[in-house]
């Protein structure tokens, strides 16, 4: 196809609004992605839409046209709101367009925790000045901030900001559990958070503004990926995980990751070589010619066939990886920082 042959990019964005007839709003959009030869991922619901498409350039330039003049967002999101990197459809497997009950799963009804009591949104370049400030009194050990990665283990694994809070969950919908069970940590601090394009912070500042422990709440406006247009040399290191077949994006040189069999300074992810698994492991190609290329011994061991139920459905993963991480990690004494691993 021609649409589709020429170098394209990925979309990112999202946009919080009211939307009256999400299966209406899903219909048209998957009739515009389809149009436009788009591949990706779309969540519609009744509190907005998230969105991470793939096509040719002029594919998404139109697409973000069409989305600015569609009149649900109008006024409500704009050109900055799109995020763009190199790419294109072969990013995504298909197209899938969907009706939720949040366009971000954070697993606790819109009603109760809203968007719209989320924290203070900071610029990038406020963000830097702050993550700046908060370095050099960290390092005199008298910082009253925490600076927050709500993104999941495996995301920060690969990068993150220096001086960072990453705690080891797998799903952002244990975010709200990891929050309840570590209360005490956030107790009268400042809180700086960030994630990939900012819109697991609407939610997930809304949530903990909800529990009242925090002096203020921050989070940084249009996340790690709008950062990195202004900072590819700042305070964030490392790689930054994307939802894709590609994985990671990379702006800098850095590795902070390790490959998880020999120890070799190791980022770029694969699937687990067992059938069943979905679980991401970084290994190297020297350990991968060993045919190291399991998440853990007990899928390195089984390379498991399909166990399928009646109804054709895969069984989930289920192997070390997942059964020794605990699922709500909590903190003990003083939170276990990440560095920058240079």
């Amino acid at each position: 196809h021609v649409v589709g042959s020429q170098v394209g990019e990925v979309l990112l964005y999202y946009c919080y609004c009211e939307v009256r007839d999400p299966e209406k709003l899903c219909a048209w959009q998957k009739a515009l992605c389809q149009h436009l030869h788009l591949t990706g991922k779309v969540r519609v619901a009744s509190e907005g839409i998230n969105g991470t498409v793939g096509g040719s350039k002029v594919a998404t330039s139109l697409y973000v046209k069409v989305m600015l003049s569609q009149p649900l967002f109008k006024n409500i999101l704009c050109q900055e709101d799109f995020k763009s990197s190199a790419g294109g459809a072969h990013c995504f497997p298909d197209l899938r367009v969907g009706v939720f009950k949040e366009i971000v799963p954070m697993g606790i009804d819109p009603k109760i925790v809203s968007y719209k009591e989320t924290g203070i949104h900071l610029s990038p370049q406020e963000f830097h000045r702050e993550v700046e400030q908060y370095l050099s009194q960290a390092t005199q050990g008298q910082s009253d901030t925490i600076l927050l990665d709500c993104r999941n283990f495996y995301e920060s694994k690969i990068g993150h900001f220096q001086g960072c809070l990453a705690p080891d969950i797998r799903k952002f919908s244990y975010f709200p559990s990891y929050v309840d069970e570590n209360l005490e940590l956030f107790k009268d601090k400042r809180v700086l958070m960030y994630c990939t394009g900012g819109i697991r912070c609407e939610r997930g500042s809304a949530y903990l503004r909800s529990k009242a422990v925090c002096r203020e709440v921050y989070q940084l406006k249009g996340g790690i990926h709008k950062y990195l247009e202004e900072f590819p040399d700042g305070f964030y290191r490392g790689k930054l995980f994307v939802f894709d077949d590609r994985y990671a994006i990379c702006s800098n040189e850095d590795i902070i990751s390790a490959c998880r069999y020999c120890g070799v300074l190791w980022d770029q992810y694969k699937l687990c070589s067992s059938q069943h698994c979905r679980q991401l492991v970084l290994t190297c190609p020297s350990c991968c010619n060993k045919g190291l290329t399991a998440c853990c011994p007990v899928c390195q061991e089984k390379d498991l066939k399909v166990t399928s139920r009646a109804s054709g459905q895969t069984l989930k993963e289920e192997c070390e990886c997942t059964r020794r991480r605990p699922r709500v990690p909590i903190e003990h004494g003083s939170p276990r920082m990440l560095d920058t691993g240079k």
